[in-house]
């Protein structure tokens, strides 16, 4: 990560709107959004970070006002609502991370920390060090958490199992699975910055020979692959999920297994029934604050 300064656009809103606010600044800036809930106030400031001044026109803020109040127009309660853009330096960004982001464990076959933690694993439990970066992804967010928690309720140790990891954004769930004994991994997401952080952070966990990282967009997936995988996890918005259903289920294995997230919890009944019509069954779903995430198995 360069040591650049970084732009943030931030809306102060309510717990209630959180996962509506995240999808809809994820989608304004093409960049994945995070959060974090004043325990005293009980405001949530949604936040993306950008490596560039955002447009912050009057016609842009004038966007970005209509899509908070089509948020408040669904009957969420978005607080304040209130829109704001600074310049924050990269210490200062860091910084803060270190406040939040605490080492998680998944089961006890996975454990996630920081590089600042010196939290040790338990015995013959695998580790991911990862910093947060600009790319989504710490495994704090609960979307991602079920994604983890899915690597390891699928993992079968002794048998080949591939793993196919779409939207990777800090390379997570790519890592875990290679650390978990998944081969081949492949890995991608369509942001070139994402691609860079995730081989970088397999780089750092000594996996990055064991992960294949690719620049492609979800829409461009073939819809007659070459390889099929045991194992696909999608943590995308969910108009992409329904959109590009056909490219995911076409890279599944019979019996194989889809996992997705960054659903909100009020579109979940839309994506299964999108996957079910497809001839998935749903096996295992999680709300978690305003998301909902499901896993499908083919056949």
């Amino acid at each position: 990560m360069s040591r650049q300064r970084l732009w943030t656009v931030s809306v102060r809103t309510a717990p209630e709107a959180e996962g509506a606010v995240s999808e809809f600044l994820t989608t304004a800036f093409a960049q994945p959004a995070c959060s974090f809930t004043d325990v005293e106030t009980g405001v949530t400031t949604v936040t993306v970070y950008l490596t560039v001044k955002p447009d912050w026109s009057r016609a842009k803020r004038a966007e970005l006002a209509a899509g908070i109040k089509a948020i408040r127009n669904r009957g969420l309660d978005v607080g304040s609502g209130r829109l704001s853009v600074a310049k924050v330096r990269h210490q200062d960004w860091a910084e803060s991370w270190k406040r939040h982001f605490k080492p998680i464990e998944v089961g006890s076959a996975l454990l996630i920390k920081p590089t600042w933690s010196k939290r040790s694993p338990r015995r013959e439990q695998a580790v991911v060090v990862l910093d947060p970066g600009l790319s989504f992804g710490t495994g704090q967010h609960p979307t991602t958490a079920f994604c983890l928690e899915q690597l390891v309720a699928q993992r079968r140790p002794g048998e080949p199992q591939s793993f196919l990891d779409v939207g990777t954004g800090s390379g997570i769930l790519a890592i875990a699975a290679a650390k978990l004994g998944y081969a081949p991994v492949h890995a991608l997401d369509s942001d070139p910055e994402a691609v860079r952080t995730a081989w970088s952070n397999a780089r750092q966990n000594r996996v990055d020979k064991l992960i294949q990282f690719v620049e492609q967009d979800v829409a461009r997936l073939p819809r007659r692959p070459a390889r099929k995988e045991s194992l696909v996890c999608a943590n995308l918005v969910s108009s992409l999920l329904v959109a590009q259903r056909d490219r995911l289920v076409a890279h599944l294995q019979a019996k194989g297994v889809l996992v997705v997230a960054g659903i909100l919890r009020s579109e979940f009944s839309l994506a299964q029934r999108a996957y079910e019509t497809a001839g998935l069954r749903l096996i295992a779903s999680r709300t978690g604050k305003d998301w909902r995430s499901g896993s499908f198995r083919c056949g």
